[in-house]
């Protein structure tokens, strides 16, 4: 499959970007806030749900991929120790809460509670593999409620 590359400039786009990180794999330390450049990035390992959906032969895959985030002003933590480099984190969604047009919060929110609130004066984000990908052992399940 070739290497996803989206880019987010609204709501829409943004939702279509969270689809694919669902349950992507993210380390404290692959994550940072340039505030000198107000951007926001981080390396993932993504689960390839396009090539899961498909039924692609040969199982499922993860990716590496890189995430960033333009325009941002301010960045905050909650639920998590950023002294701990090497915690892994699974990425459950990433949200848009709007505020005074064009401007909000985007928030990546990961499993056990734990955020990354991201002040931003509008959406401008961007997805990319970066080429490596390698076979995953299982699919990622979710409980569901009754």
């Amino acid at each position: 499959m070739p290497d996803l590359k989206l880019i987010a400039l609204d709501p829409e786009d943004l939702r279509v970007i969270s689809c694919h990180l669902q349950d992507a794999v993210v380390r404290v330390g692959d994550m940072a806030f340039l505030k000198q450049e107000m951007r926001f990035a981080a390396l993932a390992n993504r689960f390839d749900w396009e090539r899961a959906d498909a039924g692609a032969d040969g199982g499922y895959e993860r990716r590496r991929s890189g995430l960033r985030f333009e325009r941002v002003q301010a960045a905050r933590v909650q639920g998590l120790d950023l002294q701990q480099k090497d915690q892994a984190l699974a990425l459950l969604a990433v949200t848009f809460e709007p505020a005074e047009e064009p401007s909000g919060a985007i928030v990546l929110h990961f499993a056990g509670g734990a955020a990354v609130r991201l002040d931003v004066e509008c959406i401008e984000a961007e997805l990319r593999d970066l080429g490596a990908a390698w076979r995953a052992q299982s699919k990622p399940t979710h409980a569901v409620d009754d």
